[in-house]
């Protein structure tokens, strides 16, 4: 039988009945130039770091079972009636129908970053819809926690504990100096059993498992399991180097791919949840693509790097930059972008309100402007940010018949705007037939979308098209370059071009 495997988070979730459900992250990070030879023992580091790491549980209050909606089959009682008091705290404690609505319990992992004040880290998801959150340290003392703030984008929380109990701290360091190979331990509290300790390395960087937009994982082979979730991953030096979040397993326990977030990922974002009790990132005002082979090859770019504009928000940033759809964006305040995830992060953490230097591709060169940076939060607040537009499909008209591509696009008019529902400042032409088996349709090219441009050329006419395919095979490209508008959406796709004449 096959086997399939998953990204847990490493949370560990219980009823109050003490049936165990799932969930929960675990952390796999970095050391500041650890030693490259095993130590003898981890167990005066651990003893020393031990303290600083907490047990998390929250809390989540049973929905109130509304007498007026008595399920089906069992008995109802007037309003007034002696029995009442009895029968709502029957359906409170069995949960009305199926008996599902008992309070729910999380349990997690944390630590100290702040004695003084009493501030803990852990993960977003191990008090995320908590009604209360408790904290208990290491010598088994629980107290109220309070929610500073949280970041669900990368799955971050703080929380604040007063007590007249001297704590322990540690200190985040530095992720981007641990290396692959590295010594690393792991500190938490695996299925509530309380404070585990585990050793291993750092066995990749740079890790995207799809659970966000800053995605930027250390992996680690320590073994990690539900409730290690927002503990810590420390180098030799004692130092936090990453958060436990999540492991990949075909159980939901260890098999040695776990995964932590990095602490220089980490670090601004607490500081803003500290001081703001929300995220401030900063904002580019640009959708994105990821540069392939074909667009590279379309555009005549050298490589794959880079982040391709597939629209430019109105309103946004970059509106007033020049920057325009089908441009390439390389670097940012001088710092390559390698590849399209990279960008959103070094937005995010550059600073809001200053401008930034923007180097892109277009027409076969460089150039550059500036951005001013504006604030990620407030474009969301506002409604500025682009939502995916879904997909349109409708059915066929006849058109221009483009057999290499396999599909037929017809040119605008008001029939066919109407028949689409495309708006009137929308130009182009409609797809409006696809051969299934074509690459078009493979890469997800659809009845109804309008090609706006191929190759940076603005399409007008069926005629344009072909100009444009035909310039493209004299100068040897082997891939053309669409702009694709789906319901006001912008998007861009590379299709292979036909070599036969």
């Amino acid at each position: 039988m096959r086997k399939t495997v998953s990204v847990f988070i490493c949370a560990l979730t219980l009823s109050i009945a003490g049936t165990t459900a799932v969930t929960a992250p675990a952390l796999a990070q970095d050391k500041a130039q650890a030693p490259n030879t095993r130590p003898y023992s981890f167990a005066n580091l651990s003893e020393k770091l031990l303290p600083a790491v907490v047990n998390i549980s929250s809390t989540q209050k049973a929905p109130e079972v509304n007498l007026q909606e008595v399920p089906e089959g069992l008995p109802h009682f007037p309003e007034g009636s002696p029995f009442e008091n009895f029968f709502e705290d029957f359906l409170q404690r069995r949960g009305g129908e199926g008996f599902q609505a008992q309070p729910q319990s999380s349990l997690g992992s944390g630590f100290i970053i702040d004695a003084e004040r009493g501030y803990i880290i852990t993960n977003n998801h191990v008090i995320n819809d908590a009604d209360e959150v408790r904290v208990t340290f290491h010598d088994d003392q629980t107290v109220d926690a309070e929610i500073i703030g949280r970041d669900e984008k990368t799955d971050i929380a703080v929380l604040k504990v007063e007590t007249d109990k001297k704590l322990s701290e540690v200190k985040l360091g530095n992720s981007d100096q641990i290396r692959v190979g590295d010594w690393i331990l792991a500190i938490g509290n695996p299925f509530g059993l309380g404070g585990t300790v585990t050793a291993g390395i750092v066995s990749a960087r740079a890790r995207d498992i799809n659970s966000g937009p800053y995605d930027d994982y250390l992996q680690t082979d320590a073994s990690i399991n539900r409730g290690n979730s927002g503990g810590p991953m420390f180098n030799l030096d004692g130092e936090v180097i990453g958060i436990n979040t999540a492991i990949f397993s075909p159980s939901g326990g260890s098999i040695g791919i776990g995964f932590a977030i990095p602490s220089t990922l980490a670090k601004p974002i607490i500081a803003q949840l500290i001081e703001y009790g929300r995220t401030r990132r900063g904002w580019l005002g640009v959708r994105i693509q990821h540069v392939t082979e074909e667009i590279a090859d379309s555009l005549g770019l050298p490589d794959t790097s880079g982040a391709l504009v597939a629209s430019v928000t109105k309103g946004g940033p970059s509106e007033a930059s020049g920057l325009k759809a089908g441009d390439i964006i390389l670097e940012l305040n001088d710092t390559k972008v390698k590849e399209m995830r990279e960008l959103p992060r070094l937005v995010a953490e550059t600073k809001i309100g200053s401008k930034a230097k923007v180097t892109y591709w277009r027409d076969g060169k460089k150039a550059t402007t500036t951005v001013n940076i504006g604030e990620l939060e407030k474009a969301e607040e506002t409604g500025l940010i682009e939502e995916n537009a879904p997909t349109n499909q409708k059915p066929a008209q006849n058109g221009v018949d483009m057999e290499d591509f396999g599909f037929t696009l017809t040119e605008l008019n008001d029939g066919i705007r109407t028949q689409y529902g495309i708006d009137s400042n929308v130009n182009g032409l409609v797809v409006t037939k696809i051969k299934p088996s074509s690459e078009a349709a493979q890469k997800g090219l659809f009845e109804g979308d309008v090609i706006v441009e191929v190759n940076q050329t603005m399409m007008k006419s069926t005629k344009d098209f072909s100009k444009v395919v035909k310039v493209a095979k004299e100068k040897n490209r082997t891939a053309i370059l669409l702009l694709i508008n789906r319901e006001g959406s912008s998007r861009f796709l590379a299709l292979k071009i036909d070599d036969k004449d």
